[in-house]
């Protein structure tokens, strides 16, 4: 923020320090929202749509349980399609009665009557059909009694343990969108005056400006914690899901240059409407605490999406480590037979959200030569590497224990490849090769990726090789879905495990 726009700012918007001055851009967390959250922020669309499904599953099994021991069955073909039947109201009534409203899961007493009002919508609702379809009339009976009272009675219990995980979720820190402000000008201003003003509103964790060394220590009563890149630092440290830019929109190279460093961590960028957003074209918009925001940047991955690439991940990972176990055991033997030293080789590698990660392999090197950090790229005929570890190198059976890290969760089967700490593209650090190279961090790494099916794998011996290898991965991240994870896989599988880059 420019100090001219801050200097229209009025004394009792920014608060002076009270004791000593901030001392550089050391970021000190402000947590009077609530404690440090523990874990990912609960997604509120996941958990109504499992809490919908869960119902629907519940009214289902209660209706073939007592079907299932009803002795005075008529006909349980039909009293079955009543079951389905009811089950789909439900799902209506439910949700019409409010029942899969967020809000509502916290407050016991009211999530348990709105889910009770709507099953009974739904069993009158059958009743008032059985006066004009003979049919549902000659189904009446005790059974639909007792399916009635064992879903409520399910229905009930299904809230009570919602209400005991929803007070667990909320002890933890993982309600609410934990939330950064970038700007403390006028605009920033009047947007933390009206979310503080919000019951329920978004947990604030603080404000940024790139003059954070020159301002107050407080703006509308949230603590400053320093720059961009400081809030670039505190997205990985302690996971913030939204961030809102707040800039004037005479500050549009500022903008740029902050949404420009915003794109190498997996947040969502939210923009406070201005005269610069009739320059975005058609872009869509957010609610949050009662505000109107413009989405410029999403978390990729996020929700179902997150959640369909964990199950891939899980089932496909423990089925191809358990078809490939054997064979790994023959490896195993083969390099302890071939030389000297550990069967597998562990590599500090960046993962997701640049977190370091023991990322593992087949040793193909010798061990007094491996090089732990991968400063120096393998080339062909590389003395370093064994006899059986060129082989292993070419066909890439040496990354074959990496679905170990897929299983305890630090890579997925498909995505970007793990790059070592120092590895360098000619004389330049991957880093600085690429500009927003840590975008590619915004998801977990990969055993196989876009990339490398492309045939950009192996050595990087100019700057072009890492940027293709960029290039295609953001790619992947731009146009995820599990169809292109398939593919992925497919093609790894009939062609991906060797070529003439694989040395």
């Amino acid at each position: 923020m420019k100090r001219g726009v801050l200097a229209r700012s009025s004394a009792a918007d920014l608060e002076q320090p009270t004791g000593s001055d901030r001392g550089g851009s050391v970021a000190i967390v402000d947590w009077d929202a609530g404690p440090p959250r523990q874990g990912r922020t609960v997604s509120e669309a996941v958990v109504c749509r499992f809490v919908a499904g869960f119902d629907m599953a519940v009214i289902l099994g209660a209706g073939a349980a007592v079907l299932h021991f009803n002795p005075s069955s008529i006909d349980w073909r039909l009293e079955s399609l009543i079951v389905l039947l009811g089950a789909l109201l439900a799902s209506n009534f439910l949700r019409l009665a409010g029942a899969y409203r967020f809000r509502n899961f916290g407050d016991l007493g009211a999530a348990i009557g709105r889910a009770l009002f709507g099953w009974l919508l739904t069993l009158g609702t059958l009743f008032l059909a059985a006066f004009f379809f003979e049919p549902i009339t000659e189904t009446k009976g005790p059974w639909i009694a007792l399916w009635f009272a064992l879903s409520a009675a399910l229905l009930v219990a299904s809230r009570i343990g919602l209400n005991l995980r929803i007070k667990k979720w909320r002890r933890a820190g993982r309600l609410g969108k934990l939330v950064a402000v970038i700007g403390s000008g006028p605009m920033a201003q009047r947007l933390l005056r009206g979310l503080n003003t919000v019951a329920g509103g978004p947990r604030i964790l603080g404000v940024y400006d790139d003059d954070a060394t020159s301002l107050p220590r407080r703006c509308m009563g949230h603590a400053i914690l320093g720059s961009v890149d400081d809030l670039v630092r505190d997205i990985r440290l302690y996971g913030i899901d939204t961030v809102i830019v707040a800039l004037p929109p005479a500050a549009e190279h500022q903008l740029v240059e902050t949404l420009n460093k915003l794109t190498v961590v997996p947040v969502d960028v939210r923009l406070c409407p201005g005269e610069f957003a009739l320059r975005l074209g058609n872009v869509q918009s957010s609610h949050i605490g009662g505000h109107t925001f413009l989405n410029v940047i999403d978390r990729p991955l996020r929700d179902w999406q997150w959640i369909a690439k964990s199950i891939e991940d899980r089932i496909l990972g423990g089925l191809i480590l358990a078809l490939i176990s054997p064979m790994m055991l023959a490896i195993a033997l083969l390099i302890r037979l071939d030389s000297r030293g550990p069967v597998l080789f562990r590599q500090k590698r960046y993962g997701f959200n640049n977190e370091l990660i023991d990322v593992l392999k087949f040793r193909t090197m010798y061990q007094e030569q491996s090089d732990a950090n991968g400063a120096q790229l393998t080339q062909r005929n590389d003395p370093r590497i064994t006899r059986i570890g060129a082989f292993l190198r070419r066909t890439s059976l040496d990354e074959l224990p990496q679905f170990l890290n897929v299983m305890r969760g630090e890579m997925s089967i498909v995505g970007p490849r793990p790059h070592a700490i120092s590895a360098k593209a000619g004389p330049l650090l991957y880093q600085e090769a690429v500009k927003h190279y840590d975008s590619r961090h915004r998801v977990k790494p990969g055993i196989t990726g876009w990339a490398q099916i492309n045939g950009w794998r192996g050595e990087t011996n100019t700057l072009e090789q890492i940027r293709k290898r960029v290039e295609h991965d953001l790619y992947y991240i731009e146009h995820w879905s599990i169809a292109l994870d398939l593919r992925i896989i497919a093609r790894t599988v009939t062609g991906g495990f060797t070529g003439r880059n694989a040395f």
